[in-house]
């Protein structure tokens, strides 16, 4: 309920007027992002913290096309694991967890 009396942008719904982003590249820092960010928090006290983010070990980031066909990791998986199936590999005593 929006109590304060501002008003909501027709368009979205949801976004306020002030949160102009026509003028914005989408995109723009995509690649920097997945190797890694910094975010930093200015707190109200003066002092800021400092926070380093990046891909956990093992982890992948997909593109937004692929992610709409696969919302979850057991969707990921899952298809993974039917493609490796259909690869020649010499039988050389690994197996492959499931």
């Amino acid at each position: 309920m929006n109590t304060n009396n501002t008003k909501i942008n027709p368009i979205d719904g949801d976004m306020l007027p002030e949160y102009d982003f026509t003028v914005g590249i989408r995109g723009k820092h995509y690649q920097e992002y997945r190797q890694g960010h910094t975010v930093k928090i200015y707190q109200a006290d003066g002092t800021t913290v400092v926070q380093h983010f990046t891909l956990e070990e093992g982890a992948i980031m997909l593109d937004p096309d692929v992610q709409r066909f696969f919302p979850d990791a057991a969707a990921v998986n899952h298809a993974l694991r039917t493609l490796i199936h259909l690869i020649p590999h010499q039988n050389d005593g690994n197996s492959m967890g499931k």
